[in-house]
């Protein structure tokens, strides 16, 4: 990652990190957890300030480094990350629900008329409910950790570079490439909807290697072409229709995404 003001250097003390939790699953900060091998060598290295899923520690002032899981679906939740970057060095979002909006994304879509079918009056404690939205879409972030879920190594990674800085560039290469090189069989000539040709490539397409189509999980690629993923879908036989709708899973809020329908 590029861009990360480095928050460990000119102190003598340990960064100080917090772990933020929006609308999701909470299903990333669990993947954290599950690299016991590295976790402790990670929090050697940080001052683990607040993090909602393991401890009842109320949320301190002052911090260097936030990381945040899930969309922004309130008013309070958007102001909280505005607070967020306003009082950390680095932010790093982690998850297709922070990155993408994710799952709560796929409401976004006339959202409003939506509570009352579930609700005749909202609950107090939901807030004041807003179109469900990305973390960067509202704020800038430093460093994002995609997928659902994440891979704990690369929030390791990501983890590493804000903190020590890293001169490497993100890819913008769709997850296509990534089947190239590990030789592994193309979904469309059996008729079956993949969207490695539109998604951001950087997981080494692990579901296309477990035998399942990619499911975008990782949001939309920047060098994303859309129209020729269509004609692609045509040439193949594979229903155009069925494509669009299965972008919609992780990518419903994406601007790209609408301004190509």
């Amino acid at each position: 990652m590029s861009g990360y003001e480095n928050v460990a250097y000119d102190s003598p003390r340990p960064p100080r990190v917090v772990v933020f939790s929006l609308a999701s699953c909470f299903g990333c900060q669990v993947m954290i957890t599950n690299i016991e091998s590295h976790l402790l060598d990670v929090l050697g290295q940080i001052d683990l300030r607040y993090w909602q899923l393991a401890s009842s520690v109320p949320m301190p002032e002052d911090y260097d480094v936030a990381v945040i899981e899930g969309a922004v679906t309130t008013e309070e939740s958007e102001a909280l990350v505005r607070k967020i970057r306003a009082t950390a060095k680095t932010v790093i979002s982690i998850g297709a629900c922070a990155n993408t909006a994710g799952i709560p994304g796929m409401a976004a879509d006339h959202y409003y008329e939506r509570p009352i079918e579930v609700y005749d009056e909202v609950p107090e404690a939901a807030g004041t409910i807003i179109q469900p939205r990305s973390v960067p879409s509202v704020i800038k972030v430093d460093g994002q950790v995609l997928c659902c879920p994440i891979d704990p190594l690369d929030f390791v990674a990501t983890l590493q570079s804000a903190l020590y800085g890293s001169n490497r560039m993100n890819s913008t290469k769709t997850l296509c490439g990534d089947c190239k090189l590990n030789g592994t069989s193309c979904f469309y000539g059996k008729g079956i909807v993949c969207l490695g040709m539109v998604t951001q490539a950087g997981c080494g397409a692990r579901c296309v290697n477990l035998g399942r189509p990619c499911n975008g999980c990782a949001g939309l690629s920047v060098d994303a072409n859309l129209d020729s993923a269509r004609e692609a879908c045509e040439r193949y036989g594979v229903s155009v229709q069925e494509f669009d709708e299965a972008l919609e899973m992780f990518n419903q809020t994406n601007s790209a995404l609408k301004a190509r329908r």
